[in-house]
């Protein structure tokens, strides 16, 4: 009993006990990490931003392989670690505030430049009625600033070759024919009205891509359609001043560019150009696309009477309507194409149609548009059948 107990009191040795688990046990062991190479455990040298917190996984895997079981010699804390390594939590956070505010600007820079375009164009319009050169004043003045832009190195040139270009043509027609629809509507009618009518541009895109290219939509979006027909048809039928001319250019303009979006998404698959220089070279080719359309349409001798009969009414202030019109038509488009490299098409349909809310009052205000109750009703109605149809067709999934 005494002997029992004597050999109970003795505590056997570390590498005895250590032996007896490995005869036991038969562990298969990592190699120890050399010290002499100046290896440290992954958890603490390690300074690339992991996409994951694994730090604790890290620390473990370095505990074993270093044959030790030691708790102080866990890492610390990602946020104070030896190399100054922040979490991805931290370093993403103002990152993300950044793009937010990059976002924010371009969609105030969208929309402020959006308003006076459409101000100065109707004011153009209403001295010197002819649509046809306004639009191409408007395309050749976005081609001249990026030719200068490239030249001076402003803007880096796109390196696009003879397959973009052929890919880029039905785009430039389309977008040539949208972009005089439109200004002849604005000849015609209130600016207001115009874009009450080309709020209806979802009900186009859903019937196109159902009867063209076979396309199907989730019920929801189907009935989003409705308030958007509703809604423009009640602001057709309660316009006081309707055109059909008018009109009919603005629903022209939403079936060229539902086409536009179209070509442009099958056209443009695996094609490296930025957001501004894909917008320069869809001027630069809808502009030689449009002049001899334009010259014969109107013709000099027309433009010449009428820019005279302008100047006269107005003053020196109508050479500056012409140029404001056509610097910030391509302004605001160039923008709203740079942001769609920073947004989803979700965004960017909800701040398209932000827009036509502040071009609607601004125009309403500035050139004090009569307005109906009923006719105010329905363009509210048409405008957020589009929120509506943006936010059904994005949650929905196609068949």
């Amino acid at each position: 009993m005494t002997m029992l107990v004597a050999a109970a009191s003795v505590k056997p040795s570390t590498t005895a006990a250590a032996a007896t688990c490995k005869t036991a046990f038969k562990p298969l062991h990592l190699p120890p990490l050399p010290a002499a190479a100046g290896l440290r455990p992954l958890s603490l040298a390690v300074s690339a931003r992991p996409l994951y917190r694994q730090e604790h996984v890290l620390a473990t895997v370095a505990v074993v392989a270093a044959g030790r079981n030691d708790r102080a010699t866990s890492p610390a804390p990602p946020s104070a670690t030896a190399d100054g390594a922040r979490p991805v939590e931290v370093a993403a956070a103002p990152a993300e505030n950044a793009r937010r505010a990059k976002i924010g600007v371009y969609f105030a820079t969208w929309w402020a430049l959006n308003v006076i375009f459409n101000i100065y164009n109707k004011k153009v319009l209403n001295a010197f009625p002819y649509p046809w050169l306004t639009s191409t004043l408007s395309l050749a003045a976005g081609s001249a600033i990026m030719l200068a832009s490239w030249a001076t190195r402003i803007a880096e040139a796109p390196e696009t070759d003879l397959d973009f270009w052929k890919s880029l043509t039905p785009v430039a027609i389309a977008h040539t024919i949208g972009h005089v629809a439109a200004t002849v509507s604005m000849a015609k009618v209130a600016v207001s009205f115009t874009h009450i009518i080309k709020s209806g541009e979802p009900a186009f895109s859903v019937l196109v891509s159902r009867f063209f290219l076979g396309e199907h939509f989730p019920a929801p979006v189907y009935f989003s359609l409705l308030p958007i027909i509703g809604g423009c048809a009640l602001s057709a039928i309660t316009e006081l001043n309707f055109n059909m001319v008018g009109f009919m250019g603005a629903m022209i303009s939403n079936l060229a560019f539902v086409f536009r979006t179209i070509f442009s998404k099958k056209g443009m698959k695996g094609k490296s150009v930025s957001g501004m220089n894909y917008y320069a070279c869809l001027s630069i080719m809808s502009l030689v696309i449009l002049l001899p359309f334009a010259i014969a349409m109107e013709g000099p001798k027309v433009w010449a009477a009428g820019w005279q009969n302008a100047v006269a009414e107005i003053g020196p202030n109508f050479v500056w309507w012409v140029a404001a019109q056509s610097v910030f038509y391509h302004l605001y488009n160039q923008v709203s194409y740079m942001s769609l490299d920073e947004i989803s098409p979700l965004t960017f349909s909800i701040g398209n149609t932000m827009k036509r809310i502040s071009v609607i009052v601004a125009s309403i205000i500035i050139f004090q548009t009569p307005v109906q109750p009923i006719n105010a009703l329905g363009a509210a109605i048409a405008i957020l059948g589009t929120f509506i149809y943006s936010q059904a067709n994005q949650l929905g999934v196609r068949t």
